[in-house]
C-alpha cells in the first residue's frame, strides 16, 4: 500500500516515515516546493503523479497564537489549501484521512468530546482547522476526519521537549494546571493512521468507517501534570528534573485563547476500528527515553 503524505517534517509525518519501515506500507511525502497548500492549483497534479492508495493530509497551518494576527494565511493553508487536496481525492477516487484538532471546540463541556458534540472555536486555528473539515465534508464521503490533541514526539517542537529544555536551565517551571487534556504520542497516532489507511483502501464499500472519529492517548491530564510526568521521566533516566508550579490560565495570557477542556471521547474509533491508543503517561515514558539517549528510531 502506498500512502501520498502531504509535509515532509511534522511530528506525524516523521513518525508514519519511520512506522512505515517495519511494514508493507510505503509513505511518499508531498511538501514544498513540489506541493504548497497555498498553491491549491497544482495540487490535483501533484498527487496525481504519485499513484498512491489512500492520502494523508498531515501539513497544517500551526501556529496557533501567530494564527491571530495572520488568520488570512491559516485560512488559505488549513481550509482553501485543504479543499484542493479533498478534490483532488475525490476526483482521483482516493480515500483521504484529514488530521483535525481538538481546537474546533470551545472547552466548556464538562465531558471528553465526541465526534457529534456542537463545534465552537475559539481562536482563527480552529476556525481555519474547522472550515479545513467542512471543506472536506462537502468534497465527497470517502474521508476519515481524524480529531487528536496534545502531540509530542522525539520530532519538531513540541511540550515535552520544551519542558527538557526549560528544566536545564531553571529551578522551577510554571505550567498552567487548569487546562485539561489528551496527550497524543505522534508514534502511537501513526500507527493508528496507518491501520485506518489499511482499512478504508481494502473496505472501499465499507461506510461505517468513514466520517469524523477522535484519535488521541488513553487517560487525561493537565498541562502541568504532563510537565510533572515528563520530569519524573526524565528523573528515572537521570536527565534533568525541576519542581512544577501550577498555575492558571490567567497567570499565562496568550494571544490565542485555549480550551479548557480538550479531553476526547475515542470511542467511536475502538467501536469502528478497534482501535485504541496507549495511555499517555506510557507514550511519554518512551518519548522522554529516546530524546534523552537522541534516539529517534
Amino acid at each position: 500500500m502506498r500512502i501520498a503524505v502531504t509535509g515532509t517534517t511534522g511530528q506525524l509525518v516523521r513518525s508514519l516515515l519511520t512506522n512505515a519501515t517495519a511494514t508493507d506500507v510505503e509513505v511518499v511525502t508531498l511538501g514544498r516546493p513540489d506541493l504548497d497548500l497555498e498553491r491549491p492549483a497544482d495540487i490535483h497534479a501533484v498527487i496525481e503523479r504519485v499513484r498512491a492508495d489512500c492520502i494523508v493530509n498531515a501539513a497544517a497551518y500551526t501556529a496557533v497564537d501567530k494564527a491571530e494576527s495572520e488568520p488570512e494565511l491559516a485560512m488559505a493553508i488549513n481550509a482553501t489549501g485543504v479543499r484542493a487536496v479533498a478534490d483532488a481525492a475525490h476526483a482521483l477516487r482516493l480515500p483521504l484521512i484529514q488530521i483535525s484538532t481538538d481546537y474546533v471546540f470551545d472547552g466548556a463541556l464538562p465531558r471528553p468530546w465526541r465526534e457529534d458534540d456542537a463545534t465552537g472555536p475559539l481562536g482563527a486555528y480552529g476556525r481555519s482547522k474547522l472550515l479545513g473539515e467542512q471543506a472536506i465534508a462537502a468534497a465527497g464521503d470517502n474521508h476519515v476526519i481524524l480529531r487528536t490533541a496534545w502531540v509530542h514526539s522525539p520530532y519538531g517542537a513540541n511540550f515535552v521537549k520544551t519542558m527538557l529544555r526549560l528544566a536545564e536551565s531553571r529551578e522551577e517551571i510554571g505550567v498552567v494546571a487548569d487546562q485539561v487534556g489528551t496527550p497524543t504520542y505522534a508514534p502511537d497516532l501513526a500507527e493508528a493512521v496507518i491501520a485506518i489507511a489499511r482499512r478504508l483502501v481494502n473496505e472501499p464499500g465499507n461506510a461505517e468507517l468513514r466520517g469524523t472519529f477522535h484519535a488521541a492517548g488513553s487517560g487525561e491530564t493537565s498541562w502541568a501534570g504532563l510537565a510533572e510526568a515528563v520530569f519524573a521521566a526524565s528523573a528515572r533516566l537521570g536527565g534533568p528534573s525541576v519542581r512544577v508550579k501550577p498555575i492558571t490560565t490567567a497567570d499565562y495570557p496568550t494571544p490565542a485563547r485555549r480550551p479548557a477542556n480538550s479531553r476526547l471521547d475515542c470511542g467511536r474509533l475502538e467501536a469502528r476500528y478497534g482501535l485504541r491508543l496507549p495511555h499517555w503517561q506510557v507514550s511519554v515514558e518512551d518519548c522522554v527515553a529516546r530524546l534523552l539517549t537522541g534516539s529517534e528510531r
